[in-house]
């Protein structure tokens, strides 16, 4: 009876390790994917200075962040039929951090890309761009997956994050769009789709004509 009892506290001793253990190293993942959070917006917080020095405007209008839970990495792990580790989720999932960033105008979002990539120690792994291509259902935004070293004490580690860039009008509509769409546990019929969708190519020809209107102010002496 003792041995039974001694071997199955053995079982769940070795099981409560491999779960600490498990738990650590995602902890020591989110730390490793917030710093490269870090390392960027403080990027975009010089360029931004910067360009404000140089041409008396910001080209930014905000950024937000987010870092994906140990339970979201777990569950698009398993959802992708990947290797439930920290080595599977680096090389795997490109969007374990990401990073929003808001401008002003449409030639900001690519002035703001051209900056970010111009930078040496940036490599960027994917673009994907929805401004010049809209996603099925009007969704606009330039979307960048890059990679940054982010230096520890012992070493350096190479990261993706995931960048979004675009303008107000753009996040406008997405963050309304997530709100009815995916917040709704209701079904959605065809036609207020295409009602969303036709309200997205409205509000990206208001984005389109205060472009053209902020260029024309530009020009003026």
């Amino acid at each position: 009876m003792e041995s039974r009892i001694s071997e199955h506290d053995a079982l769940l001793a070795g099981a409560a390790d491999e779960l600490f253990n498990s738990l650590q190293e995602f902890l020591a993942l989110q730390h490793i994917y917030k710093a490269a959070i870090k390392e960027i917006q403080t990027k975009l917080e010089i360029l931004n200075e910067e360009f404000n020095v140089r041409f008396a405007r910001n080209p930014i209008h905000h950024v937000e962040s987010r870092l994906k839970s140990s339970p979201s990495i777990l569950k698009k792990l398993k959802k992708k039929g990947c290797e439930i580790s920290v080595e599977s989720a680096k090389k795997n999932l490109n969007d374990i951090a990401g990073i929003r960033v808001v401008c002003c105008y449409i030639d900001d979002v690519y002035d703001v890309a051209d900056m970010l990539l111009r930078q040496s120690d940036i490599e960027l792994v994917k673009v994907q761009d929805y401004i010049k291509h809209p996603n099925y259902n009007g969704y606009r935004s330039l979307h960048l997956d890059l990679r940054i070293p982010v230096f520890l004490s012992e070493h350096t580690e190479h990261v993706t994050v995931e960048v979004q860039i675009r303008t107000v009008a753009m996040d406008f509509w997405a963050s309304l769009e997530h709100d009815l769409r995916y917040k709704s546990e209701k079904k959605i019929p065809p036609e207020i789709c295409e009602a969303m969708l036709e309200s997205a190519r409205s509000i990206a020809e208001i984005d389109v004509r205060m472009q053209e209107i902020f260029r024309k102010i530009q020009k003026l002496e």
